[in-house]
């Protein structure tokens, strides 16, 4: 059974890539992206950020990156030279800035979320559209391995028709590892549940009713909302839930992370290995379950990678293999990612809205 389920988990790569130019050079550039680019053989041309010495430290620990720019205006002007592809890795509230002093008709992957709201992804959307960029967002998850070979078990029809998608997160997130997350009004559902619902579209597609709610927790007084309650209506059989608590600060026994998937005929369950002692995480892991091999019982599926840093790989792969070929799909486009922004703020009308009023009565 696991000959016949072992089938590729890993995008295509493009045969002699661009080289890539990386604007911000923070964690995520370092534990991800940079992991990933050399894993694949991507190359990257250079790296720029506002923090000069930061850039050149991190030039200095990947040597396949070939050196660090002083200003953006530099990196611009060389990535012109080679036909480089542009990587983002910046604040939301920088992308807009950025994005106006790339060249016309550009390639370039911008890190999630598209904005910090959905006025500001609308305005990303003009700008992309109105210097004829070439653009995605970086939404990894569905691309995860595990993604993946879930995605095909369904296609394949191994656990039936599914009617239930449930993530849920109960770990202790080191919030104070992204500085800047201290001054936003909107964190939880924004910068975290956010790849989740990416993901549950690509799965199950746009829902038709929403609701949310996101509150703070007690320990982080200094931060916006870290726990979420999300549930995705599709029809009278369908629904997505999203639960999240990043507070649960009591030793890892009790911690969660995984994405189960149910359908007629199986079941999906992937351990999330990532989020468990962040960034050091634990190897993430695919069972499922099939009523037409029930005898078997749940079944493991070998895993070619995780999320950290292979799910990286295949947003700057589909955006080079859609430059060199424009009908090779983009999943993750400006315009899809859109539909994405737009499911975020529906969620936090749905938070502000709140829910019904229990008033005690006395009997």
């Amino acid at each position: 059974m696991f000959e016949r389920m072992r089938f590729n988990q890993s995008p295509s790569i493009p045969e002699n890539p661009c080289p890539i130019m990386l604007i911000g050079a923070g964690g995520i550039v370092r534990d991800a992206h940079l992991p990933a680019y050399a894993k694949a053989a991507l190359p990257v041309a250079g790296v720029y950020d506002l923090d000069a010495e930061k850039a050149k430290t991190l030039a200095a620990q990947f040597t396949m990156t070939q050196g660090a720019f002083d200003t953006l205006d530099q990196l611009i002007a060389k990535a012109r030279e080679i036909s480089a592809v542009f990587d983002l890795a910046v604040p939301a509230d920088q992308i807009p800035q950025i994005l106006e002093q790339l060249p016309e008709k550009s390639a370039v992957l911008i890190q999630k979320p598209m904005g910090e709201n959905l006025k500001e992804a609308e305005e990303i959307l003009r700008l992309c559209r109105k210097r004829s960029l070439i653009a995605a967002v970086n939404f990894q998850l569905r691309h995860a391995p595990f993604i993946v070979a879930a995605g095909e078990l369904i296609r394949q029809g191994i656990i039936g028709q599914v009617f239930d998608v449930e993530f849920k997160v109960c770990v202790h997130t080191p919030w104070e590892l992204w500085e800047f997350l201290k001054t936003k009004p909107r964190l939880e559902i924004l910068y975290h549940s956010i790849h989740y619902l990416d993901t549950i579209r690509s799965l199950l597609g746009n829902p038709k009713r929403v609701f949310a709610r996101t509150i703070r927790h007690p320990n982080n007084a200094d931060l916006a909302a870290t726990r979420s309650t999300i549930v995705l209506d599709y029809d009278e059989l369908t629904q997505a839930r999203v639960l999240t608590h990043h507070g649960h600060d009591f030793g890892s026994r009790h911690q969660e992370s995984y994405l189960k998937i149910e359908g007629t005929q199986g079941a999906i369950r992937i351990q999330i290995g990532v989020s468990f002692d962040y960034p050091k995480g634990r190897p993430s892991r695919l069972e499922y379950y099939s009523k037409k091999h029930s005898k078997k019982g749940w079944q493991e599926l070998p895993l070619d990678g995780d999320w950290f840093p292979d799910a990286f790989i295949g947003p700057m792969a589909s955006l080079q293999n859609h430059l060199k070929n424009p009908s090779a799909p983009l999943p993750t486009d400006v315009a899809d990612a859109l539909q994405t922004m737009r499911l975020v703020e529906k969620l936090y009308e749905s938070n502000e809205l709140g829910g019904l009023a229990f008033e005690e009565q006395k009997t």
